[in-house]
């Protein structure tokens, strides 16, 4: 995570979660590198622009910015500063957006204007294919079943497309999703859930129909590490667990790059 929008930082930014993800790096401890170093990168950028460096709930930026296009561009620059390529090869990015954070009568309201699910898909087409965008998570509300079924004939052969507010971490929403067609991927959070027998049960579910998944911390966290355990466990190739900031998301990091130390041969990644 790099930069905080919507609920998690008091900005004018409603797209909630900015990340990166080292697709291309060669081990979990590169992997780590990369994303402490575009970091670091983007937080230079931002004060050379005259931007606050101050940190959302997550440990990204904060600064006051409103339009995701923009901060995308931020984002495609620092990898560029910190001499990555940008996508599968180097550095990629990915998105929450929170969508049912902003969708209000019907509509969602993006920096101020509203825009009906057919425009959001466009939008994020758009996005897709101006930026090294590889996965969207909670693209739409989850109160907008039908516009997720349009969004993942658009979209879903093209990125990763997560589902969280809609999913819950639950197996017989996670099953119904996948017999409707919504979605290619489930965030995994196993407080969301309540127990690790039901949070392994919906990753197993995933696995089976070719669903992604993505173990998660939350807003709210703890320095426990028992998610960088689950995520390769699982080898399920993904964690979301914040910025290399803030004691309770670095050790989830040190956590991995530790048990890679132990055994390189694990799977960290999504192609290994």
């Amino acid at each position: 995570n790099v930069l905080n929008g919507g609920a998690h930082a008091a900005n004018p930014l409603d797209f909630q979660e900015f990340m990166i993800c080292s697709l291309g790096a060669p081990s979990m401890a590169e992997a780590v590198r990369a994303g402490a170093e575009v970091y670091q990168a983007l937080k230079k950028r931002l004060a050379a622009g005259g931007h606050a460096t101050g940190l959302g709930d997550e440990g990204g930026f904060a600064p006051n910015l409103a339009a995701p296009e923009e901060v995308l561009e931020l984002i495609v620059a620092s990898i560029g500063d910190a001499s990555y390529a940008t996508g599968a090869a180097g550095v990629g990015i990915a998105l929450d957006p929170a969508a049912s954070e902003f969708y209000s009568d019907g509509g969602y309201v993006v920096n101020g204007v509203k825009l009906s699910s057919a425009d959001m898909i466009a939008r994020y087409g758009e996005m897709v294919d101006r930026f090294p965008i590889w996965s969207i998570e909670d693209g739409l509300g989850e109160q907008d079943p039908e516009g997720w079924k349009k969004l993942t004939a658009e979209l879903g052969g093209r990125i990763q497309l997560v589902g969280d507010d809609n999913f819950c971490t639950n197996p017989a929403i996670i099953t119904a999703a996948i017999a409707d067609g919504i979605g290619n991927a489930a965030l995994i959070k196993v407080n969301q859930i309540g127990t690790v027998s039901e949070t392994l049960d919906a990753m197993r579910i995933c696995h089976e129909a070719g669903y992604g998944q993505m173990v998660s911390h939350r807003s709210g966290e703890t320095p426990d590490t028992f998610i960088a355990d689950l995520a390769v466990a699982t080898g399920c190739g993904q964690i979301k667990t914040g910025a290399p900031a803030r004691g309770e998301r670095i050790a989830k990091y040190n956590r991995l790059v530790q048990i890679s130390a132990q055994d390189a041969a694990l799977p960290y990644g999504l192609n290994r």
